[in-house]
């Protein structure tokens, strides 16, 4: 997996004359009943951008793997280091922050916030969170129970999590999958992709391009 560009034997005048490459994308699936809207996520940013996707163990239950887009790589915790075989190789989560422009976690759950807020880093998603520079955006999507969303921990780790630089995408009020009616509810893929699109765009037109 290589985390640059391939560099042009022609030199600087081919670079010039190349086509901007697309947005590098990562997105990320916790474990909540919204992952179920994960494969949805990546096809709104894969008609757009270079998607890579990574999915906890608990995400597994509820996303629909034959429905993602055909070109989007899941990556799961087996992932890790399976292809880590000595020290020199390359180490999965390192190759995709250094791949990725921007990261979203969507749906965000209540466990892989607090774990995010306490710089945990037990699976391969948090280590990629743990290892990510922040000088790169990085959104947020939660989803949860009402009463989880309410709970004063959720608003402690949103503290957190705000101080590293993380943008919050937040929940909508809604019907729950538990029957609850509240907010809570995950937002709608389209808006995940509408908003950051809109900021990777917003960003290019002030001369950001690379960010």
């Amino acid at each position: 997996m290589a985390g640059s560009e391939p560099v042009s034997a022609e030199g600087e005048s081919m670079a010039v004359d190349a086509a901007p490459r697309k947005p590098r994308i990562l997105l990320a699936a916790s474990g909540s009943v919204a992952a179920v809207k994960f494969a949805n996520l990546c096809h709104c940013f894969s008609e757009w951008a270079d998607v890579r996707a990574v999915s906890s163990s608990g995400s597994l239950h509820f996303i629909d793997r034959a429905s993602m887009p055909k070109d989007v790589i899941l990556y799961t915790d087996e992932d890790e280091w399976s292809s880590w075989k000595k020290l020199g190789d390359s180490v999965l989560h390192i190759e995709l922050r250094k791949w990725a422009d921007i990261m979203v976690i969507a749906p965000l759950s209540a466990n892989t916030l607090g774990k995010i807020a306490g710089g945990l880093c037990d699976n391969l998603l948090t280590c990629i969170v743990r290892a990510w520079d922040y000088s790169k955006p990085f959104f947020v999507a939660p989803a949860m129970n009402t009463l989880m969303w309410n709970n004063p921990f959720t608003e402690r780790h949103f503290i957190s999590i705000d101080e590293l630089g993380i943008s919050l995408i937040p929940p909508v009020t809604k019907r729950l999958a538990c029957g609850d009616y509240g907010n809570g509810a995950m937002a709608e893929p389209s808006t995940i992709y509408s908003t950051v699109r809109l900021f990777y765009e917003s960003k290019a037109q002030q001369g950001n391009g690379d960010i």
